[in-house]
Parts: structure tokens; sequence; C-alpha cells
């Protein structure tokens, strides 16, 4: 899945490890959202469908994640 930042709205990215499936400690998986919500729920949904994650991975997972705005340098030119 590829996500582009939207021009002038606000977002939010969220970076989730997933060393414990992978084995590889530097791993993460990122997505992108208006909110931090969206972008949460984006990380939940690619962990289901794309890892088959079960809820309980999901959540213990989603304790991990980290979800933060993305900075302004990051933006696309207006």
């Amino acid at each position: 899945m590829v996500q582009e930042i939207r021009q002038n709205e606000p977002q939010y990215i969220c970076m989730i490890p997933v060393e414990k499936m992978t084995g590889n400690q530097d791993e993460e998986i990122i997505t992108f959202g208006a909110s931090a919500d969206e972008a949460k729920n984006q990380g939940e949904e690619l962990l289901t469908s794309t890892y088959g994650c079960n809820q309980s991975q999901v959540w213990e997972l989603m304790q991990q994640a980290r979800i933060e705005a993305v900075a302004q340098w990051c933006a696309p030119k207006r």
C-alpha cells in the first residue's frame, strides 16, 4: 500500500514496530491519516488484512505504536 501526504490537510503518522512478527529488529509498519485515530485505524486494518494478526496481536502491537503529527517540513509545497 502506498500513501501520500494530502495537500493542505493535517497529517498524522502511526509507526508500529513488527519485530515480534518478522524477527527484524528495525522493521516497522507506517501508516498515515488525517487524524491520529485515522492513522491508528489504518495501522490496525493493515495488521489484520495483510499480516493476518488476530485482535490480541493487534492490541499488543498497537501498545508499542507511536502516533505523531507529520512535521511541517514533510508537507508538500503550497
